[in-house]
């Protein structure tokens, strides 16, 4: 620390304070004095203006070293200031009166004390382990503090022998904490300027490192809120995700970008799951609306609805494939039943198989495996040789009605069952969904028959059974279809082209893109369809996809052998609903890397409203097959550990070749 007007410290060693007693101290003072008056007389530097403060300069004084006193440096005279007059200012604590006494004290005596003074004392020890060592930083003496305690420095006080004896322990500490809040505001480098005590900004000395995107905790978790002060959690999340769930996994809310890792997916729960909290006083209100759509609380009502579909609208997947009975089924049926242009699976799985394979439950466990443990097999039904099979979400299961279905049979001579029909009914919420596979009559001019087929498809379904009609006075005895609010109908329907091979062939060649729309022109069911003879009030997607049928076997060609058969459209997908704009068509299309048969999987992926229902319909209570469940995840496991085994084989294997 600069010495006072600007000239530079003075090394030295202070006036240490003598044991003996006061008549000692007083001695010394008047010696120093004595000197300091006899320099002063001889250079004319040194002078006190205030006769009367002679005393307490003289203790004040500090002795200057031998080298300093053969110069002739000048230094100029020091005033004493008055004190100053009193002003009217809040009431100081006790604290901050000693930290000003303290202060003033050391503010006008840092240019008299020795930079160079170096001792073991308590005192020194506290101040060195406050602030880090500053060279030439002053501390005042300890002579010149002792009789003043009032002005006496903490540090000095405690650096003396004596002072360490008179003081107590309580001091000692006291004086400590004093001493750790003053210098913590003087190394930010800022006083404490009148009666409130401030202390700077503090900048850093090189950027900052970036901010963690995780800035969640345990302990903001509330019930149903994200913070405390934020707003509430079903509004925000309907606007980020458009979809809340109780059973929301943690895997979907990290996919969708809402969180980051697990503390962030806990601290946006509630106190035990996203379910709402529920009110004693709610749970004590009755009401005449209990078991409606339009109670609070219904299983099925519009409230449960909204929580886990905001827009009330689900996705669901519905496919054909007509396996032509063969035994071998496809390694890998990712790329038909998850195909990679929709970012999300749907929410319902609907599979209809014409010409099954003769083991139909190792079929089902191989839709499982594929569809894993998110879904689970609502239901099945087979007759003959036309299979069907249902998945749906497992947290979706609560929700529907009891399953029924039912079959019609459309050639009676034949004893193995391979045309006919195949229905599956059910309701989910207060929505009535049927969904029917088919397999018409083949043959390129037999148009007649197949409606034939369809018309006693309609009649002789006989759904719904126990579960009750959601419109009744819609509906039709006559018409299967019209019992019900969205009507799926696919299968190999057989349907062909009127048109010869090599006009279609060309057609393909030329131009595979607007080629299909040529061809649509000779389809028979599309030509059937818009005189109304058949799938009446039904309609289908734009076909943008090549003829599924018929192809050679592991092969990307049509038909080679003798017969010739002309490339058709025989597998389709319709729909149709009580309601307008119910169901939108997301896509349609087949599958063609699947080659085990000489027909080509079609699927279409809908976008369907659903409607909240009433507690009177018959539940299915969540059962499902738990059996085929667990087959399939055990084997969906057990083939990930073989894919893993192998490429590590593979990459631990080295080839030597001899040259």
């Amino acid at each position: 620390m600069s010495a006072l007007n600007g000239f530079s410290q003075h090394s030295g060693a202070c006036v240490t304070q003598n044991t003996g007693g006061g008549a000692v101290q007083d001695l010394q003072a008047k010696k120093a004095g004595k000197a300091a008056k006899k320099e002063a007389s001889g250079n004319g530097v040194l002078t006190f203006e205030d006769p009367r403060r002679v005393d307490t300069s003289l203790n004040e004084t500090i002795k200057l070293l031998p080298d300093e006193l053969k110069t002739n440096m000048k230094i100029k005279s020091v005033t004493p200031r008055p004190p100053r007059k009193p002003r009217l200012e809040r009431a100081a604590s006790l604290d901050e009166k000693n930290w000003r006494r303290w202060r003033r004290f050391r503010t006008s005596q840092e240019s008299l004390t020795d930079p160079n003074e170096t001792s073991s004392s308590n005192g020194s020890l506290q101040e060195a382990s406050l602030s880090p060592p500053i060279r030439g930083r002053a501390t005042p003496c300890s002579q010149c503090c002792e009789p003043n305690s009032l002005h006496s420095s903490p540090d000095a006080s405690e650096a003396s022998p004596m002072g360490k004896s008179r003081g107590s322990t309580s001091d000692l500490g006291k004086r400590a904490s004093e001493i750790s809040s003053a210098f913590g505001g003087l190394l930010r480098g800022k006083a404490f300027a009148g009666s409130k005590p401030r202390l700077s900004q503090i900048m850093p000395a090189r950027p900052l490192p970036p901010m963690e995107l995780n800035v969640a905790s345990h302990t903001l978790r509330t019930a149903n809120r994200i913070d405390s002060d934020f707003m509430d959690y079903r509004h925000y999340s309907q606007h980020k995700f458009g979809r809340v769930s109780s059973s929301l996994s943690d895997t979907r809310l990290h996919g969708n970008g809402m969180v980051y890792d697990n503390c962030s997916t806990d601290s946006m729960k509630s106190t035990f799951s996203l379910l709402t909290p529920i009110r004693s006083k709610d749970v004590r209100s009755r009401s005449y609306l209990e078991g409606s759509l339009l109670a609070n609380g219904a299983l099925l009502g519009a409230e449960e609805l909204s929580r886990y579909f905001p827009d009330r609208n689900i996705g669901i997947f519905v496919a054909t494939w007509n396996m032509q009975g063969q035994k071998e089924l496809p390694v890998n049926l990712d790329d038909f039943l998850l195909p990679t242009d929709p970012d999300y699976a749907q929410d319902m799985y609907v599979i209809g198989v014409q010409e099954g394979c003769p083991d139909r439950r190792e079929w089902e466990i191989r839709l499982q495996e594929t569809l894993g443990p998110h879904y689970v097999m609502l239901y099945s039904a087979a007759h003959g040789v036309l299979y069907m099979s249902v998945f749906i979400r497992r947290d979706l299961i609560w929700f529907c009605s009891e399953v029924e279905y039912a079959t019609v049979t459309t050639r009676i001579v034949s004893q193995i069952k391979t045309k006919g029909a195949l229905g599956i009914c059910f309701t989910f919420f207060g929505t009535s969904f049927l969904f029917i596979t088919s397999h018409f009559t083949s043959g390129d001019s037999k148009v007649n028959e197949r409606k034939l087929d369809y018309n006693k498809t309609i009649q002789a379904l006989t759904l719904p059974k126990n579960v009750p009609d959601t419109n009744p006075y819609r509906s039709s005895s006559s018409d299967v279809t019209t019992r019900f609010d969205e009507v799926f109908w696919f299968g190999d329907f057989n349907f062909r082209l009127n048109k010869d091979r090599e006009t279609v062939d060309s057609i393909l060649n030329q131009n595979p893109e607007t080629g299909v729309s040529k061809l649509l022109a000779y389809d028979q069911l599309t030509s059937e369809m818009s005189r109304g003879s058949i799938f009446k009030g039904f309609q289908e997607a734009d076909i943008r996809f090549r003829p599924s049928y018929k192809f050679d076997i592991g092969k990307d060609s049509y038909d080679t052998t003798s017969k010739q058969r002309t490339p058709s459209y025989t597998d389709r997908v319709v729909f149709r609903s009580r309601y307008r704009d119910d169901i939108h068509a997301v896509k349609y299309s087949s599958c063609p890397v699947i080659k085990t048969s000489d027909h080509r999987p079609v699927f279409a992926l809908f976008r369907v409203k659903v409607r909240p229902g009433r507690d009177n319909i018959p539940l299915a209570a969540g059962q499902f097959d738990r059996e085929l469940y667990l087959i399939g995840i055990k084997r969906r496991i057990t083939r990930d550990l073989q894919n893993r085994r192998v490429q590590k084989d593979q990459k631990s294997s080295s080839i030597c070749s001899i040259s």
